[in-house]
């Protein structure tokens, strides 16, 4: 069709007719070999047909052109800001928009066309953080299983903050790769507080306690998390308890009283401020005194230094192959330290109960996870 007799048919063809021409012209433009002066036409031809009344003919130019790095870069961008049925196309398969673009159309979108763009193929670290920051819920998850986006880091911990409250949400976390130990721990304490907050858990057992049961589930299941994450994340999620307030003397005994020496490590690195090396020297071989000055430095209580010397020479034993022994036992020993067991022997004094029962509370329940674990075991035997 020749593109002067196309504009004065224009007006008289229906919707149908429209679409079909549409189809042919934006086709023609991309395959055929125009010369410079019927290209500037057909350019003119699709930049008229943009202000077509119907979606079906604007959808059926942006199906043709979404893919292709020779489309006429304003009809492309025209079409990324059409309604999100005729933008679709464009808005996730057009190599002609750039960061800018996109950061536009997210900005200035609804929630359908945040989660178009979510869908494409690739996504630099710059849209993923717009994404993040004012993506909606179903555009921060389309965002989270697509593959061929950059998420940073930084990124994923701001989703925690904004939408860690939203179960879906939560969920399309993590399921993610790549998602960091810190950004984890965010998702526990978000779960958490959703618990807390239930009427139907308030009403059930009252809102204190409803709260104290979280904090302490929190607190074991931040235990649990120590041993999913990879050594090179570490020190990140100890930054993260500390900026939290969460590294207290109570949560470094229970850690120390399960075995994780490591992290244990980790947290005296950061308290400190010695080197790793400096510090590994010190919980394999390092006397008594030396480790008590060092607990003293970190801020550790004063009461608290005994009892994790105790079980810190138990796992020094237990990683050179000399004793066979879990937490149940650990703790035991870490409680006849305080005093806190029948025929101890040790005086028992009073600034130690806090302590005492935090010992007592982390045996017995390793203590019931050991016998359901054996009461399993025989049943399936």
């Amino acid at each position: 069709m020749i593109v002067q007799k196309f504009l004065k048919w224009i007006d008289t063809a229906n919707v149908s007719e429209r679409v079909a021409a549409a189809s042919a012209l934006s086709r023609a433009y991309l395959q055929s070999d125009m010369d410079f002066e019927h290209r500037c036409a057909a350019e003119s031809a699709l930049t008229l047909l943009l202000d077509d009344p119907s979606p079906k003919v604007r959808a059926a130019m942006a199906e043709t052109l979404s893919m292709s790095p020779a489309a006429p870069p304003q009809v492309i961008a025209t079409l990324s800001a059409d309604q999100p049925e005729v933008a679709a196309m464009v808005l996730v398969r057009s190599p002609l928009l750039s960061d800018v673009d996109l950061i536009d159309r997210c900005a200035d979108g609804c929630g359908k066309v945040q989660r178009l763009i979510a869908m494409r193929g690739t996504l630099s670290t710059t849209i993923c953080a717009v994404l993040a920051e004012i993506g909606e819920n179903d555009a921060v998850i389309e965002l989270l299983g697509n593959e061929g986006a950059e998420i940073a880091a930084i990124s994923l911990a701001r989703i925690a903050e904004r939408l860690g409250h939203e179960a879906a949400v939560r969920k399309a976390l993590l399921a993610h790769a790549g998602l960091p130990a810190q950004v984890r721990h965010q998702l526990l304490v978000k779960v958490g507080e959703a618990l807390s907050e239930s009427p139907l858990v308030r009403g059930l057992i009252g809102q204190a306690r409803a709260s104290r049961i979280v904090k302490d589930a929190c607190v074991k299941a931040s235990i649990s998390l120590i041993d999913t994450t990879p050594a090179h994340e570490t020190p990140a999620l100890v930054e993260h308890l500390r900026l939290k307030g969460d590294l207290t003397t109570a949560f470094i005994v229970r850690a120390v009283a399960h075995g994780k020496i490591d992290f244990f490590g980790a947290i005296l690195c950061s308290l400190s401020g010695l080197t790793e090396k400096r510090i590994a020297g010190l919980l394999s071989h390092g006397r008594d005194n030396a480790l008590r000055a060092l607990f003293r430095d970190c801020g550790l209580a004063e009461p608290s230094h005994a009892v994790i010397l105790r079980a810190l020479g138990i796992w020094r034993e237990v990683a050179l192959g000399k004793r066979v022994t879990g937490v149940q036992e650990v703790t035991w020993l870490m409680l006849k330290e305080l005093g806190g067991t029948p025929g101890s022997g040790t005086p028992r004094r009073a600034e130690n109960d806090d302590l005492i029962a935090l010992l007592k509370s982390i045996h017995l329940d390793q203590l019931r996870l050991n016998a359901r674990g054996h009461a399993l075991s025989i049943a399936a035997a």
